[in-house]
Order: structure tokens, then sequence, then C-alpha cells
């Protein structure tokens, strides 16, 4: 099937832009009102406008409900193509007035809670004083969203990407290690080989019910139980200082902790896998906005260069190493 002409509005056979983003728009709000009120429209004149596109197409785009618009298979894989469509249209008038050259707009983001608390929060005031024109829509979340669907320029993900048809770009390295607190292990005993585990509570994120490490003989993957799960990297960073079980925590997150002694690692021969690490993920675009591409140089320079991430994000054994001295030298 050809893809539809786009030119003049007038030929009621041919698809004019605005058809298009407002399809964009239902699509991503599910509610023809909110999409109506985005763009200055009436319910009516946006639901006649759908069903005009509809029409012409061939296609039913939507499934209609008394309570409920979502897209068909078919208007799934529309929505795809027309957001790289709309994308090269606003690329294209960039070009034209010469706006590409200097980074502008909203940019959209969504990222995990602790890590842009921690990691990315700190460094906006210097990223907006190099950029001025652009502003930032930071929404945070532990889940992965569909950023193509709501909306999104990029998100940042952490963890072992799966094959998407999205970009991906590495970011920096993660370290995971294994930890708890020194209450926790007073009472339940410190693990001594990784087979230990099974006697202890872990604290779970997400549908984490595996754990994947690098060990001594390479790969593994440990099944890990426990009585506390949540999607929320805070919560299970604070149920592990509070004494409540042991977990596979990045170094950027609980760094800080482990460095007062309030954590110590257990099993610092495993640590997790190496194909963790920090990554920026984007619709797949022949022509990439400038200020998401300015946005992923900055962080991915920052991530890099700057002494206080690489002591949050050290190896493991660093860490563990300055731990242990820590405690040494504490105040009895």
């Amino acid at each position: 099937m050809s893809s539809p002409r786009i030119t003049s509005p007038r030929d009621p056979n041919v698809t004019a832009i605005s058809d298009l983003d407002i399809f964009a728009r239902v699509a991503r709000t599910g509610n023809m009102s909110m999409a109506g009120r985005e763009m200055g429209l009436s319910p009516a004149v946006v639901s006649k406008r759908i069903s005009l596109l509809e029409d012409r197409l061939g296609a039913r785009l939507f499934q209609r409900t008394t309570r409920q618009l979502t897209l068909t298979e078919t208007g799934e894989g529309y929505f795809k193509r027309v957001v790289d469509i709309l994308s090269l249209v606003e690329e294209a008038e960039d070009y034209v007035s010469r706006r590409n050259t200097k980074p502008r707009g909203t940019l959209k983001i969504s990222a995990p809670t602790s890590f842009s608390r921690l990691h990315i929060t700190p460094h906006l005031p210097a990223f907006l004083a190099r950029y001025p024109d652009i502003e930032i829509d930071m929404q945070l979340t532990d889940n992965f969203v569909d950023i193509i669907r709501e909306g999104f320029d990029l998100a940042v993900r952490i963890g072992e990407l799966e094959d998407s048809s999205l970009v991906a770009r590495k970011l920096a390295k993660e370290s995971r290690v294994i930890c708890a607190s020194p209450k926790y292990l007073a009472a339940a005993g410190t693990p001594k080989t990784i087979e230990d585990l099974d006697a202890h509570n872990c604290l779970l994120a997400g549908a984490q019910d595996m754990w994947r490490l690098d060990g001594p003989d390479g790969p593994i993957e440990v099944r890990v139980k426990g009585n506390i799960r949540s999607n929320s990297a805070d919560f299970i960073r604070t149920a592990l200082t509070q004494g409540l079980g042991l977990a596979l925590r990045a170094t950027w997150d609980i760094g800080a902790e482990l460095e007062r002694g309030e954590l110590q690692i257990v099993l610092p021969e495993y640590t997790g896998s190496s194909k963790n690490g920090i990554f920026a993920v984007y619709p797949c675009r022949e022509f990439m906005p400038s200020k998401v591409n300015t946005f992923i140089e900055f962080f991915g320079d920052l991530l890099e260069r700057d002494p206080a991430w690489s002591k949050a994000n050290a190896p493991p054994q660093l860490v563990a190493a300055a731990a242990a001295k820590a405690r040494k030298s504490a105040p009895k």
C-alpha cells in the first residue's frame, strides 16, 4: 500500500498535515475532547476529521466504545509512521528558518526517579544556562513508558535493554552490587555463597524475580524471593537501609550509604550484569531534533567526565574497600 499523498487539504482525496496532527494527538491522549483542547478545536470537529481520514484511507484507525478510544492494529502501524512524518515536517521548518542550529523548544523526557534526583536535576542549571531556549518537561517514573504513544522526545533507561524499534545510545556504564545494612546482617547472617541467597529476604524491584549477575565462572541468573516488592527505587533503598533485606542495587544509587557504612556489600565476587548501562532512547528518525541531541551530548559528556559520577559509580571492589575503611575508622 502506497503512502498517502500530502498536499493541499482542498483535495478530498489526499491527507492534510493538519489531519495527521489531529490523529496523532487523539492517539496519544486517547480522548478526542483532550486532543481538541490542545488544538483549539471542538470534539465534534476532531471526530469528523478522524472519520473523514478513516474514510479516505479505507481503514478503521480507532476502536470506539462509550468509555474508551483505542488504536486498532492498523491504527498502531499508521501512528508510528505519522509520528515520523510530523517530526520530519518540524525538522524541515527548522532547517528553512535556520532554527535547527540553535536548540529550542520543549524537551519532553521520561526518566527514573532516583537517577533524575541524584544525577540529572543537580546539573539542570548549567544545562539551561547553556541552552536558554530549551524548556524541560521531565516525567519521572521507574516504569518503562511507550515514548512514541505518549509523545516523549527521549527516555533515560537503566539496565539491560531489549531489542526494540527505538534508537539507543549508551551514556555510561553501571555497576550493581548485592548489599544489606549491618542491622540486617547481624540478625540474618552474612551469605557466604551464592546459594545462601535462597535463605535470605531479597528486596525485589518491579517484576525482578531473577538477578542477572557476573560471577567468578561467568554470567549466572539467580532466582530470588522476598516479602517486599516495589517499582520505586527510592522505596527499595529505604527498605534496604532500614534492615528489611538484601538487594541488588546500582552503586550510583547507594554509593553514599556504602561509604558511610550504612550498607555493606556481600558476595563482592558477584556483580550485576556487565550488559547493564545508562541509556538514552528515542524514536528512530532520520533527523534528530537538535534539542534531543543537545541533551544526550551534554549528559553523556557529564557522566563520562564528572568526578562525582565516577565516585558514585565506582567499581564495587573500591566501594567495598572504602566502606570497610569508614567502618574501621568510625568512633566506637
